[in-house]
């Protein structure tokens, strides 16, 4: 009998840590792993070697495509690709068996945007003076006022915040620095946050962000913002969705699309359409009222 695809795994997993691969990374890769063998397992073949191949994995993605999004199709297919190249690495097989096999094109969906009546009542959610009150809505307006991703909320330091100047040092993919600009309201919640954090009990770390456990994780913003969405009679919000909103509101007040790639951190123009997706015919109306190109002759 050939190696468990199982066992095989958790040696993946520490390469991939051994290469500095992200928690995260290793998780979400591994998941690719675990589900085809749930899918072999369910169809009574066992969940080793001799079953990777590339029927099968084509079976298996064509599967997943009938039931989830195809981003997630996606995802699957890079951590199972990723796996695959480390076996012929490792010369556990001879040939990747997904050498031929295209990845799946995810169509592109726009993210809705959360609008003023929604941020209100968001911020409403935190009102409080409690430690808990003001780490959410801080959270929040540094979500919206910087477009940051949610590991970059997470990395942000007391000592990368700059009040006086309505800046901030953030870190972001590929470990790259680069500013972002938050204005009046958003220095305000920092401001009454630190305070509130000077008394904490891990107030000692570098980290900005604290709960009772220690530095806020990403897992922690998803959490805090569901039980927010709740208080704010919100049907669903993810964190990312700030973020479009954060790319959506540049756009819509003139900014240059250049800038905007320069303050969200992005190296590619592919995320620029991407990001640009949500809401861009309102965008195009508002710019085609303003221009009433037809009542100037």
């Amino acid at each position: 009998m050939s190696a468990r695809l199982e066992d095989l795994q958790r040696s993946f997993a520490r390469h991939l840590r051994a290469e500095g691969c992200s928690d995260r990374t290793v998780v979400i890769y591994g998941q690719a792993i675990a589900f085809f063998s749930r899918w072999l397992q369910a169809q009574g073949r066992e969940a080793s070697l001799d079953e990777l191949t590339r029927a099968a994995i084509r079976e298996w993605l064509a599967e997943l495509a009938d039931d989830h999004e195809a981003s997630t199709v996606k995802t699957r297919y890079r951590g199972l690709f990723r796996f695959c190249g480390w076996l012929v690495d490792e010369e556990e097989i001879p040939v990747n068996p997904m050498r031929t096999l295209s990845p799946p094109q995810p169509k592109m969906k726009p993210v809705p945007i959360l609008t003023d009546v929604d941020l209100n009542a968001l911020l409403k959610a935190c009102a409080g003076k409690q430690f808990r009150n003001r780490s959410d809505e801080a959270i929040i307006r540094l979500l919206l006022d910087c477009g940051l991703r949610v590991s970059e909320l997470c990395g942000l330091t007391v000592e990368g915040i700059d009040l006086d100047n309505g800046m901030a040092m953030v870190r972001g993919k590929g470990g790259k620095l680069r500013p972002v600009y938050f204005g009046a309201r958003t220095a305000r919640a920092v401001d009454r946050y630190l305070r509130a954090r000077s008394g904490h009990r891990w107030a000692h770390l570098d980290a900005l962000m604290l709960t009772q456990r220690g530095a806020l994780s990403p897992d922690g913003v998803r959490d805090r913002m569901n039980v927010l969405a709740a208080r704010a009679g919100l049907d669903h919000l993810h964190p990312h969705q700030f973020r479009h909103t954060f790319a959506h509101d540049f756009l819509m007040n003139g900014g240059q699309e250049r800038d905007l790639k320069r303050l969200a951190g992005w190296s590619s123009d592919v995320m620029l359409e991407r990001y640009g997706a949500s809401a861009a015919d309102a965008r195009a109306k508002a710019a085609a009222q303003r221009m009433k190109r037809g009542d100037r002759v």
